[in-house]
């Protein structure tokens, strides 16, 4: 029976987590599965899968929450909030600093090679966690049916996310049976993870723990209203930042691709803060840095700062996109986890549940595919691409990922360190 980890050994691998979760949610999850249930056996398949669904259907970056919330079960308040810190931080340090190199010198190419490199290994790491989660979560036909259905509903008809995943919530709590096999995983052998047994010894583990989380919860609200209420009246950009980007922290459901184009929209038409090819920038360094792809917010909040105050302007822009982006985080995991801990013994609660998991396998499928067909080729036509705008060296790189993955079994760091030097020689050779 595995025990759990120590604070300070969570703390090492919720930051390594922090510093190698590039590409995007199905990336980022994949790699905390990979920590947490996979190698270290911290967390079962069926805890795991119960509280993505919850993160699946709260506003806001899912894999930040999800970490937040393995956090909290883990190690309570303290717990959650490292987890989720780390999680945000190391790729909001590296956004800042880009955002800096790029107000003074523009693109650097070697920058751009290297960052290029990485997101042919992402794209490779989002299609193995596609294929994991799948093979774990899907069991029966209605499930596989069901992910089909979520796949087409955002990929082909670009439904609203949140629609997707409420009809498929609703599936699963009218036929909680058929979705009765799957979200659970198997038993390990050599007994439960350590959560499991944690929870197994002490029945009694969360509802100790769900009254400070309340007061945590609440407590994050607080703090994230705070600087919205005084600076509304005071006026200027800082004001504008604040109050934009809170609204943006309850209405992002299905993370930072649902709102990009009225995040664009807003942000180059009507605040004027960058133009429509920085926007397009800031969209580039969010997907090739680590941490959560709403980061692309920090960018836009960086340069509304750096416009009307230099750089002290753009540090302060940007922490305070960060705090009203990513406060509410932490609110909905602290007042909303502890009851969606019970509904684990509530069949039919837990059956909308699995039918979430279901349906974010098609969700993971539609944001593979919509990332692999922007890194492979150069130009999109619709949903599909100019075939004639192939980057051969984007092609190469991924098989490269490939083979290093799947066929000599190599780690996530040597993967992504190995691409990201061949992009950094491509690009050097002017390949």
């Amino acid at each position: 029976m595995s025990a759990l980890p120590s604070f300070n050994e969570a703390l090492r691998v919720w930051a390594r987590i922090g510093c190698l979760s590039f590409g995007g949610p199905a990336a980022q999850i994949a790699m905390m599965q990979r920590e947490v249930v996979d190698q270290r056996h911290w967390v079962s398949d069926r805890r795991f899968l119960h509280a993505l669904n919850f993160c699946m259907l709260l506003p806001g970056p899912e894999a930040m929450q999800l970490a937040t919330y393995l956090g909290w079960l883990m190690h309570g308040v303290k717990g959650g909030i490292a987890a989720g810190l780390l999680f945000v931080l190391p790729g909001a340090l590296v956004m800042l600093a880009l955002s800096f190199i790029y107000a003074i010198l523009g693109d650097v190419p070697l920058i751009a090679g290297l960052f290029f490199g990485l997101k042919c290994a992402v794209l490779i790491l989002v299609v193995e966690a596609l294929l994991r989660v799948a093979k774990r979560a899907l069991k029966g036909a209605l499930p596989w049916a069901l992910a089909a259905a979520t796949f087409v509903a955002l990929f082909v008809f670009a439904l609203p996310f949140p629609v997707v995943v409420l009809a498929a919530a609703a599936i699963g709590y009218a036929l909680p049976n058929a979705f009765a096999a799957g979200g659970h995983g198997k038993p390990r052998e050599g007994g439960p993870a350590a959560l499991d047994a944690a929870l197994a010894a002490d029945p009694g583990r969360i509802a100790a723990m769900a009254p400070l989380a309340r007061r945590a919860g609440l407590v994050a609200l607080a703090l994230w209203l705070w600087p919205v209420a005084l600076l509304m009246p005071m006026g200027g950009v800082f004001a504008d930042i604040a109050w934009f980007f809170s609204k943006m922290a309850v209405v992002t459901f299905g993370g930072a691709y649902a709102v990009l184009a009225y995040v664009a929209q807003e942000a180059v038409e009507h605040y004027r803060w960058l133009s429509a090819p920085e926007m397009l920038a800031g969209l580039g360094l969010a997907e090739t840095t680590p941490g959560p792809l709403i980061l692309v917010l920090q960018f836009v909040g960086f340069l509304a700062g750096w416009r009307d105050s230099g750089a002290l302007g753009a540090i302060a822009g940007s922490a305070l996109t960060l705090w009203v982006t990513f406060l509410p985080c932490f609110a909905w995991i602290f007042l909303g986890a502890p009851y969606v801990e019970k509904l684990h013994d509530m069949p039919r609660l837990r059956g909308a549940l699995a039918g979430v998991t279901a349906a974010v396998v098609g969700v993971i499928a539609n944001l593979a595919l919509w990332f692999g067909l922007r890194v492979i080729f150069a130009r999109m036509e619709g949903i599909l691409p100019d075939p004639w705008s192939l980057q051969p060296a984007a092609l190469l790189l991924s098989v490269l990922a490939g083979l290093c993955l799947f066929r000599f079994k190599l780690g996530v760091v040597t993967v992504l360190g190995v691409t990201a030097l061949a992009g950094l020689v491509l690009r050097l050779v002017g390949f």
